[in-house]
């Protein structure tokens, strides 16, 4: 059901080392519950697009490194993650005020709040501004 939000995050994922971003500059959050799943035709692949027939598709999933999956893609720990608090159980940014920051969010949202997967909740838009405003 949320097969694209994965697929595209991964897809971002293949974008940013394609071009020269070292896997050390980017934390990824994925439920990953999808490339695995008995309905994905595909086992262990993801495509974000589809391509001609014939054509074979670009497996997106291959080597992406996801550093919080599952039960730990949760609001609290994102937000954990933009601000730098180690509490968050995994690598997390040390950016500086003389960094550029990539945030890719893929998933749910509506009118003040972005939706994390499975029961993980929402982030209000006030809790992340604040972090927001404090990685500035």
């Amino acid at each position: 059901m949320n097969y694209r939000h994965q697929a595209d995050i991964a897809h971002a994922y293949q974008i940013l080392i394609k071009n020269g971003m070292p896997p050390k500059n980017i934390i990824t959050m994925m439920y990953d519950d999808i490339a695995h799943n008995s309905q994905n035709p595909f086992k262990g692949k993801l495509f974000n697009k589809p391509t001609a027939k014939g054509t074979p598709g670009v497996d997106v999933y291959a080597g992406v490194r996801i550093d919080y999956k599952g039960k730990d893609v949760t609001p609290a720990n994102f937000i954990k993650v933009i601000t730098g608090n180690t509490s968050a159980g995994g690598r997390v940014l040390n950016s500086t005020a003389n960094d550029h920051v990539f945030i890719n969010f893929a998933d749910h949202g509506g009118v003040g709040i972005i939706a994390f997967p499975g029961n993980a909740g929402l982030l209000h838009a006030d809790t992340l501004n604040s972090a927001l405003l404090k990685m500035h």
